[in-house]
C-alpha cells in the first residue's frame, strides 16, 4: 500500500467567454471578490473557433484566461464553479448569458475544467460538479486531448498558460514540499 502523499495547491483560473464587455469587467470584479487577487489577465482572444454561442451570447464574442494569485486545493473546484455558476445568472440579460465563466484548475501537468455535463472522458467529483481533463503539458507546452475545446486546441491560448503556469511554478517553491 502506498502512503498518502501531500498535493500541491493549484493555480484557480477562469476562462472567461463574454460579448458585454459591462458584464465582463463586473464579472470580474466578482471573481476577486470570491477568490482574491486577481495575479494574470490575459489579453482578449477572439471567440471563432464554433458558433455554439452564438445565439444566446451575440457576436462577436471574446475569450480571456485569469488566474487568481491564492493557490487552492484541486478539490475546491466543485465550490468554485458552483460560485462561478451563480455570477453568470447575476449577470444574464433577458435570460440570456452574456457572460460564460469556465472555472478550473492549472497545475504543473495539466489545465482541468469544471463541467456541469457528464461525459465519457469526465469524472464526477460532487454535487453535479464533473472534472474535464482539457489540456496535458508535455514537451513545453500544452497538448490537446481527442475532447478538447475547438478554441483550446489550435494554441491560441498557450502564452497564456505557459504564464499562469511560470506564476504557478514560483508560488510553489514558496509554498513548500516538492
Amino acid at each position: 500500500m502506498a502512503d498518502p502523499v501531500c498535493v500541491p495547491p493549484v493555480k484557480l483560473v477562469v476562462a472567461i467567454l463574454w460579448s458585454d464587455e459591462e458584464r465582463r469587467r463586473t464579472a470580474m470584479k466578482r471573481l476577486g471578490e470570491h477568490f482574491g487577487p486577481i495575479d494574470f489577465e490575459g489579453p482578449s482572444h477572439l471567440f471563432d473557433a464554433t458558433d455554439f454561442y452564438d445565439q444566446e451570447m451575440g457576436r462577436p464574442i471574446w475569450r480571456q484566461w485569469i488566474a487568481h494569485q491564492l493557490l487552492v486545493a484541486p478539490e475546491s473546484l466543485v465550490d468554485a464553479k458552483e460560485t462561478t455558476n451563480r455570477i453568470e445568472d447575476e449577470l444574464r440579460q433577458d435570460g440570456s448569458r452574456k457572460v460564460n465563466l469556465d472555472v478550473g484548475y492549472l497545475d504543473m501537468h495539466k489545465v482541468v475544467l469544471a463541467s456541469m455535463k457528464p461525459a465519457g472522458q469526465k469524472i464526477h467529483l460532487a454535487r453535479g460538479v464533473y472534472a474535464d481533463l482539457s489540456l496535458r503539458y508535455a514537451r513545453g507546452g500544452y497538448q490537446p486531448l481527442e475532447w478538447t475545446f475547438l478554441d483550446l486546441r489550435d494554441g491560441r491560448y498557450s502564452a497564456d498558460l505557459l504564464s499562469i503556469r511560470g506564476i504557478l511554478k514560483d508560488g510553489l517553491r514558496a509554498w513548500g514540499p516538492a
